[in-house]
């Protein structure tokens, strides 16, 4: 990076050069913190290989908070309490230890996106308009990532440059619930296939290729379908942030044996929420026992004929519902997503996230 600084400094690069180059530095500062430029930075042993390396550092609850120590808090407690989920304990503190960092460190990337943006398109010679940058939130029912997408939304409309940030959940591209029946797939919902994924694909290509505007289908978690004639429009935010299940999942084999694309492709971060599976079910479970005197309670709910349940019934129920359908999906689909994620983020079983591994760039 010397080297590049004083050729910058002397005149000796042109202007696509110098764009780089400020995308690099970018990028540099936020990977060199992770690397080890600070205290209480430990490289992680990748057991596959034996090697003692990693393609992952990881800085612990206590060396990430520092990282934001000189920044300020553009979060209040109303606003925590507004975008906290059922059952997810979020308060200012992991506000201000986890997710001001993070914003800070997406905030770089997506700088040095913009300045590799300009450095390419002056290499072209072309005048281009730069597409949104696009997060993925993946992760387990009940671990959380809802509540840290709409976090990292609402922190990344604070930062300058990055005022339109918009966030789409896959539960819109979920098939109609007619359709999962008539797939035989009801008992499967949140597995991959039934996904309409197609058109999440086609959806986020869009977005990426500059798209003015597009749109998703609306889906209610009251009804637990596809809202016909209402939906969701996006209209070329300077972020996008897709959360979902399986948002991580490779690419399938097409029919004629060549890979087709994955939805990750068209990501430029993402961000995989972990825990123990033992800490999910409870907070599966005791999300389920919540919703029964509020969603649930609602007489077009879905789930209306669970709001009578007692506690045993509704702790049995919902332990049924986790071993046959939400369990087998995270140990099949979800887990082995895990390592494509640029950030993994691992929670204790207080729902608090205590360390971070960041992929190496």
């Amino acid at each position: 990076m010397a080297e590049w600084a004083v050729a910058v400094e002397r005149g000796l690069l042109d202007g696509s050069q110098a764009a780089l180059y400020g995308g690099c530095v970018a990028i540099h500062f936020a990977l060199s913190v992770a690397e080890g430029r600070i205290s209480n930075v430990t490289l992680q042993r990748n057991e596959a290989n034996g090697e003692g390396v990693s393609p992952f550092v990881e800085l612990d609850r206590q060396t990430w908070s520092r990282l934001a120590a000189q920044m300020e808090q553009p979060l209040n407690e109303e606003d925590v309490v507004r975008l906290r989920g059922l059952g997810d304990p979020l308060d200012m503190k992991e506000v201000r230890e986890v997710y001001l960092p993070l914003s800070r460190l997406l905030h770089l990337y997506v700088e040095a996106a913009g300045q590799l943006h300009a450095a390419t398109t002056t290499f072209l010679g072309e005048q281009t308009q730069r597409t949104p940058f696009v997060i993925g939130v993946a992760g387990s029912v009940a671990v959380g990532k809802s509540t840290i997408a709409r976090v990292l939304r609402e922190m990344l409309r604070r930062w300058p440059g990055t005022p339109n940030v918009e966030l789409i959940t896959t539960d819109g591209f979920l098939y109609p619930l007619a359709e999962l029946k008539r797939r035989h797939l009801l008992d499967r919902k949140g597995f991959p296939e039934s996904y309409d994924r197609r058109a999440l694909l086609r959806f986020v290509s869009e977005i990426k290729g500059g798209a003015e505007e597009v749109r998703a289908p609306w889906y209610s978690h009251v009804t637990y379908d596809i809202v016909p004639g209402k939906e969701v429009v996006v209209r070329r935010p300077d972020v996008l942030i897709v959360e979902g299940l399986n948002v991580l999942a490779p690419a399938r084999p097409r029919q004629d044996g060549r890979q087709g694309l994955a939805l990750s492709d068209f990501f430029d971060f993402s961000i995989y929420v972990d825990a123990k599976t033992s800490y999910i079910e409870e907070w599966y479970v005791d999300r389920f026992r919540k919703l029964r005197s509020t969603a649930f309670a609602q007489p077009e709910s879905y789930f209306h004929r669970y709001a009578t349940l007692s506690d045993d019934e509704a702790e049995t129920t919902a332990r049924d519902i986790w071993k046959r359908i939400n369990e087998p999906n995270l140990e099949d689909n979800v887990l082995p997503t895990r390592g494509r994620a640029q950030l993994v983020l691992t929670k204790e079983a207080d729902h608090s996230i205590r360390r971070m591994l960041l992929r190496k760039v």
